[in-house]
Formats: C-alpha cells, sequence, structure tokens
C-alpha cells in the first residue's frame, strides 16, 4: 500500500458572513502551494508542480479535519463544506465551520494566533513523482497527489526519514547524511565520497546487528530439546512510521469513494 505523506502550509484567514440571519465562519487559505521548494524534509527538498491535484479534488472523497483527527470533522467536499480549487498560486482551501463546540473554540484560536497552519494528507500516485538534482542537492517534484484530508493543525507533521534512521543509528553513523545517501541512492542520484561511507558504515553496522542475533542463547536449567534456530532468532529492529498504522490504513480505506459505494 502506498505510504500515506503530510505536509504543513500557513492558514490564511478567517471570515466571518451573514446569510438569513445566521453567521458562519469560514477558513481559507493555501493547503499548497506550487513551484516552492519545501525546508529539508530528510534528505531531501520537495516542490508542487502545478496540476499535482486536479484530478483528486474533482474524484477523491476528502474532509477537513482538526488535527487529521477523524473524529473532529469540519467539512467534507462531497457536502460543499469543504471547497478545493487549484489556481495559479497553489490548492486553495476554504472551509465553512460548523456550529460545533470544537469549531468555535478553533476559530476563538485561530483568530488569536494560537494555530495558524494547515496539514493535507496525501498518496503519490503512481508515477506521480520524479527526481532530479539541483546544486547538488535532491528534489522531488509531486506531480500527482491522491489527498484523503486537510487538516488544521497544533503541529506540524514533520518527515520521519531521519527519525527512523536515528531509531538504527550508531555513534560512528550520521543519521541525516545517511538518509541523503539512501535517497540518493534509491532514486538513481549522484553518491559523492561521504554517501558512500555513510551506506558502507551503516552496512557494516548491521551486519554486526546480524552476526550477534545468530548466537543461540544458554539453554535454560531444565530446558528440553534442541536450541532454537539462530536464523529463526534472527530479528532486525524495527523502525516506527506513524503513517503506517493501522488505524491510517482503515481511514484511508474509509475515505475513498469506492469504499463509500460499498456501505
Amino acid at each position: 500500500m502506498p505510504k500515506q505523506e503530510f505536509r504543513t502550509f500557513k492558514i490564511g484567514e478567517v471570515r466571518e458572513t451573514e446569510s438569513d440571519g445566521k453567521t458562519t465562519q469560514t477558513v481559507t487559505g493555501y493547503a499548497a502551494v506550487f513551484n516552492q521548494l519545501s525546508d529539508d524534509l530528510g534528505g531531501f527538498r520537495e516542490q508542487i508542480a502545478p496540476g499535482a491535484f486536479t484530478n483528486s479534488i474533482k474524484t477523491d472523497d476528502i474532509r477537513a479535519l482538526i488535527n487529521h483527527d477523524p473524529n473532529q470533522v469540519l467539512g467534507r467536499n462531497t457536502a460543499d463544506t469543504l471547497r478545493l480549487n487549484e489556481d495559479d498560486r497553489g490548492l486553495a482551501v476554504e472551509i465553512d465551520l460548523p456550529d460545533t463546540q470544537d469549531a468555535r473554540d478553533l476559530a476563538v484560536q485561530m483568530k488569536r494566533g494560537d494555530i495558524d497552519q494547515m496539514s493535507f494528507g496525501f498518496f503519490t500516485a503512481v508515477d506521480g513523482d520524479t527526481w532530479t538534482e539541483i546544486e547538488g542537492e535532491p528534489i522531488r517534484t509531486l506531480l500527482k497527489a491522491e489527498l484523503f484530508d486537510v487538516s488544521i493543525v497544533t503541529f506540524p507533521a514533520y518527515p520521519q526519514t531521519s527519525a527512523g534512521l536515528n531509531a538504527l543509528s550508531f555513534d560512528n553513523t550520521d543519521a541525516p547524511l545517511l538518509a541523503q545517501a539512501a535517497i540518493r541512492a534509491s532514486h538513481g542520484l549522484t553518491l559523492n565520497d561521504e554517501h558512500r561511507e555513510a551506506l558502507e558504515t551503516y552496512s557494516g553496522n548491521i551486519q554486526s546487528l546480524i552476526k550477534t542475533s545468530d548466537i543461540p542463547p544458554e539453554p535454560k536449567p531444565g530446558e528440553e530439546g534442541d536450541p532454537p534456530d539462530p536464523k529463526v532468532r534472527c530479528e532486525f529492529p524495527v523502525i516506527p512510521d506513524p503513517y503506517e498504522s493501522e488505524r491510517q490504513r482503515l481511514l484511508h480505506a474509509k475515505y475513498r469513494k469506492d469504499g463509500d459505494s460499498q456501505e
């Protein structure tokens, strides 16, 4: 299954409109800006090409949430309470906030400036990105994304690449450099001597873990039978990935239109 990804941008504003004696508060802003290089996302930088969301905003069932929490729904594009549109600048967003306590509290916090960021969640479509180098730096260009939510967030969702590698890093391994080397190698980009050294060092560390795990344990007193097969005991450290949890997989299945049509 494709990996879920999240990117964060600044929110625009909260505006109020009157209609039939009712006041509606609408959040406006851009969930993404085209042709603008991001900060370091864990060994690479990224830009979004115009048209990356064109198909998704026409065909996908997308929610507006608070902090990507499906229990705090602010709007939905199929209900026209969430409106998404691509223009020359990027992906424009409008959310008509519901008359709920969570939404009212959120509007107050946004007006105060306590919360001022918006994050969008997406899957990269097949052949939906390209990788190049600009001044020796890996650059990913997102060409086609499948949106599943836009969220107003308290904290941005940072990429997990470097954090995951840190879980397996050793004293003699530079995790950020290793992340960049791994990205370059996987996308056919140029490797310099530092990148090669980082990969070789990391490979050596993994081999040492394998050798250590191949040593059978001492049998316990009274334990009968043959010792466990060392190959069965060989375990690799698990890299935590907050975006690949079962909860997120279920949410994606629920958000897709084909899933809705089967209910």
